[in-house]
């Protein structure tokens, strides 16, 4: 259970389910250091990846959010003097736009959802999905400009409509391959990216409603495009 990489991390715990993390919360501490053993499976897996099983210590943050919640964050960054507990609210949201990537990745362009289970069939789908994302990403960042420049002054800031954006791309990028003059193409792009665009509301929330997720793309069921 060492880290082997020396990669400080933060990240956010469930509040039930782990008694460490129970007990912190009821103590109303806003943080503390604690030491995690390994559970027997744990112990097992980690010897079965030949990693050590010794105890590690984290530091637990007690972060209170706007709405009253309370989220538990765990950190290797032991140090309090030069990691106060003041900088781990910003630093836990700088990584909402990382989880944005993985969400269109996973859920707009649908990376895992292939149309064969061959080797090279993955290795297509794989490369031609991170092309379109890529490809979404560079013309959507000049678009953005226009949106932004346009929309001052407004009640809200406005932005891209990337999944838009996106579906659009799709329909289009073999186009980008067999036709000899694409600016065209670029154009109508550029042109619906600058049009279709949503307000950037700050401070915005709803609540985590759980469901049992169906399996995402059974593979009886062949993508649309």
């Amino acid at each position: 259970m060492i880290n082997t990489q020396k990669a400080g991390f933060c990240a956010r715990l469930k509040l039930s389910g782990w008694k460490i993390v129970e007990r912190f919360v009821a103590s109303g501490l806003p943080e503390q250091i604690v030491t995690l053993q390994p559970s027997y499976a744990a112990r097992k897996e980690c010897q079965a990846r030949e990693l050590s099983t010794q105890p590690i210590r984290i530091r637990l943050i007690r972060v209170e959010l706007a709405d009253g919640e309370i989220e538990v964050l765990a950190t290797s960054l032991l140090d309090t003097q030069y990691y106060p507990i003041s900088v781990f609210k910003e630093l836990y949201h700088l990584r909402w736009p990382v989880e944005e990537d993985y969400k269109v990745i996973k859920c707009r362009i649908e990376v895992e959802n292939f149309s064969g289970t061959s080797v090279l069939a993955i290795y297509q789908d794989f490369h031609a999905k991170l092309f379109t994302a890529n490809l979404t990403a560079i013309l959507a960042r000049p678009a953005q400009k226009v949106v932004s420049q346009d929309g001052a002054g407004k009640k809200y800031p406005y932005q891209v409509n990337l999944t838009n954006a996106i579906s659009k791309i799709k329909d289009t990028v073999v186009l980008f391959f067999i036709h000899h003059d694409i600016f065209a193409l670029l154009e109508n792009l550029w042109q619906l990216m600058i049009k279709t665009i949503e307000p950037i509301r700050p401070n915005r929330s709803y609540p985590r409603i759980r469901r049992v997720q169906p399996r995402k793309f059974p593979m009886c069921y062949k993508p649309t495009r």
